[in-house]
Parts: C-alpha cells; structure tokens; sequence
C-alpha cells in the first residue's frame, strides 16, 4: 500500500495531542496494546510509518470512532461492562440497539429474539416464558430457542446477565448451548454483564461524555404489539431523550427501516437531521455496478436523509493495487450524503480473510494490520465521518494519529 493518508506527515502525526477528559474523573483513554500489535504486523508502507510515529500520542475521545454494541469483541455486548470499556477506549458515540419487552419498555438489544444467545435466560426460570423454549438436538435435527424481548417485562429482563453472542445449535443440553462463543473473541470478561433499559444508557453515555447513536431494531414480533404501533415505538425511542435533556444535535436515531427515517425527519425534525439510515448489499450488490444498487442517493437527500450508513463490504473495493472508494461511496458523496460504516474487528481475523465485512477486498489483505488500510480508504478515499467497532481503541488510534475530529 502506497497511500499517505489525510496528506499527514510522520512528524505530525508524531507530535503529541492534548489529553481529553472522557467525563467528570478526567479518567485517561487507554488503547491498551491491540493497535500497537495490529500496526507491528502491517506491511512496510507510508501508512504503517504514519502509525508507528503516533506511538507516543495522547489519544483523544473523537466521534470518530463509534462503539459498536460496548466493545463485543471481548466483553458481553450491550452491557454497561461492554459500553464503559469502549468509553475508555475513547469512542465519542455509544450505541444502544433498542427493542422493546411485554411491557413495551425499551431495552439495549441487537435483535428483539436474541435473549437466548446473549443472556443467560434459557438458564433461569424465564427460559419457560420464551417464545420458543429450549429444545435440545436430537440426531439431525438442531436444537431449537426463541427467547425474545417481548416475552418478559423489563423487571424480568433486567434480572438476566449478558454473555458473548453465541448459541450451538449442536446442543443437547443448555450448557452445551451457552457454551460456543467465537474462538476469535473471549470469555474472559464475561462473568458479568449488566444489562441496560434504553434509560440506563442514556443515563451511562451521558456520565461518560459521549454522544448516543440508538438503533430502532425491526421487532420479530407483528406490529402494532398490544397496540403499540410502529410510530409510537419511533416516538418513544426519541422521547426518551427529550426526557433526559439530550439535545438532538448529540443524539444519531438509526434504522434499517426508511420509513422510520423518514417519520423522525417529519415528525422530530431536530433528530431527523441527524438519523442515519442504515443499509447492507442485497443479493448480487456489486459496489461498482450502480444496476444493482438498491438506494436512490438523489431521492434520499431529496426526503431529508442527510446520514446513509453502508457495511464496509460496499464503500472500499480492491483496485488491484489499492483499497480504494467504490463507485458507491462516490456516488453515494456526490449526491451530499455523509457516510457512517460498520463494523470493524466484527468477523474474525483479516489473516484468514475477515469474513463477510471485507469481501470486496480479499485479495488485498493478508494480515491483521490491514485494518488500518482498511481504515485509511475509508477515511481518506470513501470520505467516511464515523466507523463502528466491536474494539473501539483501533479506530480511536488511527483518528487521533490523523487528527479527526
């Protein structure tokens, strides 16, 4: 890789930055070694220079870097555990997915049917209450579990603890089940993992000095629920901000869901100006073919979205001797959008490939310091303002070394 990013010289980027308070204990950022070894592995090349001279930097909170669900790579996602260690980390946005339980409180996770592999629920009496309770394996058939938000109240869901993300369907047994988080990440943080009602991570973020980025998760269960609508759930999410004081201009509503969007936008103006509409490649997205993209970029700005929030895989491509913007990101810039990616350090190592997030650049990876090139097209190339990561201290590093904001 030949690219000097952001046109910053080494001296600069060696130069020292001022301490940032991450909230009212003036506790220090710490990046601990990740991004020392990611960047000890990369290849010889201006960027690796760049990095290597910021070593002795004081890195700062930047909005940057947004924590991805805490800091899931090694703690129990969604968590306060998770959330505070991705604040010390220096993410200067937290998000909390928000789904709502029988009781129609909204709580911080990623899917509203994912209790049964991220708490420890089919483990305690509520397991009866999922939608599905645990069915062990038996010969070819998996086993089966659906434990969902809406099936248990708040108080009930604030008595599960959190664990890694993971479930094996091989199973015969609960334990069995529980027991298959991803060998890339780590069980070692995950003897506690308090979970968080939306309320708890407004009040957390805001202790913590950052900005909030929640996502309106699409429910599994019909909608309207118990008369609850798909607008009153929109609205509630915003609320609750409102409630707590949060001005709109630090609040990011996320969803996957344009309508929802497009119901911010007109209905709370301030927080629409700011949501992000997220979208992933459908079956055959092509990131430099425009026939197979799905979004409309002229419309979209058009309508009032100003923040469109693609997956790694679409915004940077291989052009056989770089990582470089695809046609989409471009396109996607030209028609004013800003751009927001997800998520960094989220599918396994880039040695073995990286998984789902980089395969429009396999071929031009080969070591785990090539989250860094990644990183680099991303900022540099495609124009990205914020990157999610599920280990906010690498993205903290490069945006502090470049000077980002």
């Amino acid at each position: 890789m030949t690219r000097m990013p952001l046109g910053i010289s080494v001296l600069a980027c060696a130069a020292a930055l001022p301490a940032f308070a991450s909230d009212a204990t003036d506790a220090r950022i710490e990046l601990g070694p990740r991004p020392a070894y990611l960047i000890s592995t990369m290849d010889d090349s201006p960027l690796k220079d760049a990095l290597e001279a910021c070593a002795t930097m004081e890195p700062v909170r930047t909005d940057f870097s947004i924590a991805h669900r805490g800091a899931p790579l090694m703690f129990p996602e969604h968590t306060e555990q998770a959330n505070r260690a991705g604040a010390l980390m220096g993410a200067g946005i937290m998000e909390c997915d928000v789904a709502f339980t029988d009781d129609k409180e909204l709580v911080c996770r990623h899917a509203q049917n994912d209790l049964h592999t991220t708490t420890n629920i089919i483990a305690t009496d509520l397991g009866a209450k999922c939608t599905t309770p645990f069915t062990p394996a038996n010969g070819d058939e998996k086993a089966q579990v659906e434990c969902r938000t809406s099936d248990i109240t708040l108080a009930e869901y604030k008595t599960l603890n959190g664990k890694m993300d993971a479930g094996n369907s091989s199973a015969t047994t609960v334990e069995d089940y529980m027991n298959a988080t991803a060998n890339f990440r780590t069980d070692l943080y995950a003897t506690t993992g308090t979970l968080l009602s939306h309320k708890d991570s407004i009040a957390l973020f805001k202790s913590l000095g950052t900005k909030f980025t929640p996502e309106l998760k699409t429910p599994s269960v019909e909608m309207p629920f118990d008369g609850f609508t798909q607008e009153d759930y929109a609205q509630k999410m915003i609320n609750e901000y409102k409630d707590a004081g949060i001005p709109a201009s630090d609040v990011f509503a996320q969803s996957f869901n344009l309508d929802d969007v497009l119901y911010w936008i007109k209905a709370e103006p301030e927080f629409g100006a700011n949501a992000v509409f997220l979208t992933e490649p459908a079956e055959g997205f092509d990131p430099q073919d425009a026939n197979t993209w799905l979004e409309d970029f002229a419309a979209l700005k058009a309508a009032g979205v100003n923040n469109l929030a693609p997956s790694i895989n679409m915004l940077v491509v291989n052009d056989g001797n770089d990582i470089v913007a695809s046609n989409y990101a471009k396109a996607a810039k030209e028609a004013g959008l800003d751009l927001i990616s997800w998520s960094l350090e989220r599918s396994g190592p880039l040695a073995t490939g990286g998984g789902w997030y980089y395969q429009s650049v396999t071929d031009a990876i080969n070591t785990d310091g090539d989250y860094f090139e990644v990183l680099d097209a991303l900022a540099t190339d495609a124009g990205v303002k914020g990157v999610f990561s599920d280990w906010p201290a690498t993205v903290t590093y490069y945006a502090s070394c470049m000077g980002l904001n």
